[in-house]
């Protein structure tokens, strides 16, 4: 149940924040390996890159990449939050005193991360092909010709095997852990925090609405770079012997990026990462934590009743 309500309250956010996936997709890809102000630049901001897909690739281009990401969002977050719950009820994440730890919910977030990402990884580099794919006007990065999730998925294992799956995985794992690691333990010692000082009732949705938008700026700026890193490994394209046509391997791409794009390059598409990961944190962990009372609530009830 722990890893079912975490998956269903990643997919109701995910739901409404992927356009804004859609967008920092194409705004990470766009001047790929070269220096600013040599590439043309499509996309000039969030706004601006919502009404450029609309009017060259159609209104429903802003969700491209919607099945494959709500996909991503049940297992990977079913996982990542479920097997956080699961650590948060047998105490893992606590002291001696019995107080939130906060480098143990560190770790704890990392680890839940790190199986969430390398078992959804299939679903993410999809979700990040289709993403990326536009009109040849406004097309940045590799463009990959799937129709679908499964045409994607059965060409991708047709052409580079069972392991051509899990390409990219290498990049995923430390961006997924970095954003677990500092979303579920700001999130954790953030809600302990208000809940503690009784700044609102000790159950009200306040404290988990406070702690979420702690959790949201933190995650944005500690997991961009990573996050830019990801999608420029998912996204390339790949020669007759499965080598990515740009970088070799996570840390080829973190220095070409830095040669070639400067620091900056590690923070593009920032702007539309916060106005998703904001919505879709509050979003998640609001559903999450709710969910988790519920459930909680409805157990008591049952073991009450019998």
């Amino acid at each position: 149940m722990e890893f079912l309500i975490g998956g269903i309250a990643a997919c109701g956010a995910g739901f409404f924040t992927n356009p804004l996936e859609v967008v920092k997709t194409r705004m990470q890809l766009q001047g790929e390996l070269q220096a600013r102000g040599q590439h043309a630049i499509h996309y000039r901001n969030s706004f601006h890159a919502i009404k450029t897909i609309v009017k060259t690739d159609g209104i429903l281009a802003i969700q491209s990449g919607l099945v494959p990401a709500l996909w991503y969002q049940l297992v990977m977050n079913g996982i990542r939050l479920g097997s956080y719950q699961t650590m948060l009820n047998v105490g893992i994440t606590k002291d001696k005193h019995g107080n939130v730890s906060f480098p143990k919910s560190i770790i704890a977030g990392a680890c839940a991360g790190c199986m969430g990402a390398s078992i959804g990884s299939p679903f993410y580099m999809i979700k990040t092909h289709m993403q990326s794919k536009a009109a040849k006007e406004i097309a940045v990065g590799h463009q990959h010709p799937h129709e679908s999730m499964l045409h994607g998925l059965r060409s991708v294992f047709q052409s580079y095997g069972f392991t051509g799956l899990w390409r990219g995985v290498s990049a995923a794992i430390p961006r997924v852990m970095v954003g677990s690691a500092t979303q579920l333990s700001s999130f954790t010692k953030s809600k302990e925090y208000l809940t503690k000082r009784q700044i609102f009732p000790v159950n009200s949705w306040l404290n988990t609405f406070g702690a979420t938008i702690c959790s949201a700026f933190t995650v944005t700026m500690c997991m961009t770079p990573f996050d830019v890193v990801s999608t420029r490994m998912y996204n390339q394209g790949i020669d007759k012997h499965g080598n990515g046509l740009h970088y070799k391997n996570v840390v080829d791409c973190f220095v070409k990026i830095f040669r070639t794009e400067g620091l900056w390059g590690f923070y593009k598409g920032w702007g539309p990462s916060f106005l998703r990961l904001g919505p879709h944190t509050v979003l998640s962990l609001m559903i999450w934590d709710r969910l988790t009372v519920f459930h909680k609530n409805f157990q008591m009830n049952k073991v009450i009743k019998s």
